[in-house]
């Protein structure tokens, strides 16, 4: 019998699969991050668990598998859950399925919610080509670190991130990317009180400061490409044959501005200088 990944309700238990009530009630172990967790979502969906619980969180995650192996072994059904989500997905999982795969042993999934994925289709931010960064580190300096190693990264990222820690990450991202990059912090996805707020880096960083409770997902759009070595009288000049064609000076700022992958604010202020970046 395979080792089974399931993905739980982040939130609202109306999510939960037909087939997550099944492998629940009839796997005959169920390896869980947090077993009352378990025991509140069973009892809230109410089912009748037949198999054993067994903690499979951080902390025991290695010592764990051996056991969890003998059970597939013996052609047992392993259901892996964790808190919210999918297994593995800055959760605990990553072992115990490359030590299956290693033996042999059958591996399969129940798919189901992930903050990560609920985030970014919430976003309105390019969900094209992503990548998810979880959770940074926790120490300012290696968290600043991290994020200034992102500046340059063109696909739009997914991070997580705890509510103590949300406005410092928030300010340091406004920091490495600009206050003007666009952001989105997704919060209680799914639950009574969810709550999803889009802006600036540097706004959202000004409202994150007030303090913030909840799972947090935060989404941020990716750095533009740079597109050539346009000097600000060629940006300057691009604008004024625009506008003498036809266009407002406005929309001639934002053609050129995406046209280059520039900020809006650099070509304007290449247009208030006549493209001299002395004056001013």
């Amino acid at each position: 019998m395979p080792l089974v990944l399931a993905a739980t309700p982040i939130g609202n238990t109306g999510d939960a699969s037909p087939r997550l009530r099944e492998h629940l009630e009839r796997a005959d172990v169920v390896a869980a991050e947090d077993t009352r967790r378990l025991r509140r979502l069973t009892d809230a969906l109410g089912l009748r668990r037949a198999g054993r619980v067994v903690s499979y969180y951080d902390g025991v995650e290695q010592a764990r598998i051996p056991a969890l192996l003998e059970e597939l072994r013996a052609d047992r059904t392993v259901l892996l859950v964790t808190d919210a989500g999918m297994p593995l997905i800055s959760d605990p999982g990553f072992r115990l399925v490359a030590a299956a795969v290693v033996e042999g042993l059958p591996v399969t999934v129940v798919p189901g919610p992930s903050a990560a994925l609920a985030a970014l289709a919430v976003s309105g931010l390019p969900a094209d080509r992503w990548c998810f960064e979880g959770f940074l580190p926790r120490r300012a300096g290696e968290r600043r670190r991290a994020l200034a190693a992102l500046a340059g990264e063109q696909r739009t990222m997914v991070f997580f991130e705890a509510p103590h820690r949300i406005a410092a990450t928030v300010a340091d991202m406004a920091t490495a990317f600009g206050a003007d990059r666009r952001a989105v912090v997704c919060r209680e996805l799914t639950k009574t009180h969810e709550e999803v707020r889009r802006g600036g880096l540097g706004d959202l960083a000004g409202w994150a400061d007030t303090g913030l409770r909840g799972e947090i997902t935060v989404v941020v759009d990716g750095a533009s490409p740079v597109r050539d070595e346009a000097t600000p009288a060629d940006l300057a000049e691009e604008v004024d044959a625009l506008v003498a064609a036809g266009s407002t000076r406005r929309d001639a700022v934002d053609a050129v501005a995406a046209g280059h992958g520039l900020a809006r604010r650099l070509v304007y202020d290449a247009v208030k200088t006549g493209g001299n970046p002395s004056i001013g």
